[in-house]
């Protein structure tokens, strides 16, 4: 397989099957704005190549991706990453949230392409796929999980709102009284847990999983490609996916706002130094 690497995401090429891996196992595959920027370059070159008839989208080191980088936001973000990403506005005086939409607002655009893209995408989710993770790996078209994958919502350990598409299709895949379970109760699914509710296509075993899932991904790259990408964007207006740009801008609005405020400073926090969070009663930091 041939490919390129640019800052923790690797694009490779197998005959007619793109990959593409979120390579960062030291930071559980999680973005910060660099990582995010080549994940939107790495979804556009994949999403419109011709050549690339199917797109296997993976980690790396038994994780897929456990979303935005908390850590870089808990420091908040780099005084130039800012100026580069927004020239002329002034750094963040107060809060999370302009940090956590530098990150965003790349992943969203790469997740509106994956689903606009005439070709069939599949998630292979081998280890923990934990709040934007999830969303990354639900917007794919299959999602396979190994038999030691963990999917879990997450957002609300650290007292977030959903985004990366997670609250379009999460209730979209499991319906109303799943999802709020798992919005609500957060669950951590193994695989088989996340077949039987129908957020994931199909579980193998860990051992031989990448092989296995691109052997599912060559079968479609040898499929009518045309025929799926119409069947896809059909399915898609029937689901009315036209609609999910304009919803991840309410999610990352929400998110962004939430971001902020008191409780999502005391739930990074706790994060951080690996406690329980106390809700309610903080204040910011």
């Amino acid at each position: 397989m041939t490919g390129v690497a640019t800052s923790h995401i690797d694009v490779g090429i197998d005959g007619a099957v793109g990959v593409l891996t979120m390579n960062r196992r030291e930071r559980f595959n999680a973005m910060d704005p660099h990582m995010a920027r080549d994940f939107r370059r790495a979804g556009l070159q994949l999403a419109r190549d011709r050549r690339v008839r199917a797109v296997v989208l993976r980690g790396t080191g038994g994780v897929f991706s456990s979303g935005a980088d908390l850590k870089y936001i808990r420091a908040e973000g780099d005084a130039e990453d800012f100026a580069y990403l927004k020239p002329g506005a002034a750094s963040p005086s107060e809060g999370f949230g302009e940090w956590f939409k530098e990150i965003l607002e790349y992943i969203h655009a790469t997740i509106a392409e994956i689903r606009r893209s005439p070709k069939p995408w599949i998630a292979a989710v081998d280890g923990i796929a934990a709040a934007g993770g999830l969303g990354i790996a639900m917007c794919c078209d299959l999602v396979y999980a190994s038999d030691r994958a963990v999917l879990e919502w997450a957002y609300h350990k650290t007292g977030l709102t959903g985004a990366e598409s997670s609250t379009f299709f999460v209730p979209k895949l499991v319906g109303l009284r799943k999802a709020m379970e798992l919005i609500l109760l957060n669950p951590r699914l193994s695989g088989q847990e996340a077949k039987a509710i129908g957020l994931v296509t199909g579980v193998l075993p860990a051992n031989g999983f990448d092989d296995a899932v691109l052997a599912i991904a060559h079968q479609l790259a040898a499929g009518p490609t045309e025929a799926f990408g119409v069947t896809k964007q059909l399915v898609n207006q029937a689901l009315g996916v036209e609609n999910l740009p304009f919803h991840m801008d309410r999610e990352l609005e929400e998110l962004t706002r939430i971001a902020n405020g008191a409780d999502f400073s005391e739930g990074i926090r706790a994060f951080l130094e690996k406690r329980a969070p106390v809700f309610g009663e903080s204040t910011p930091a």
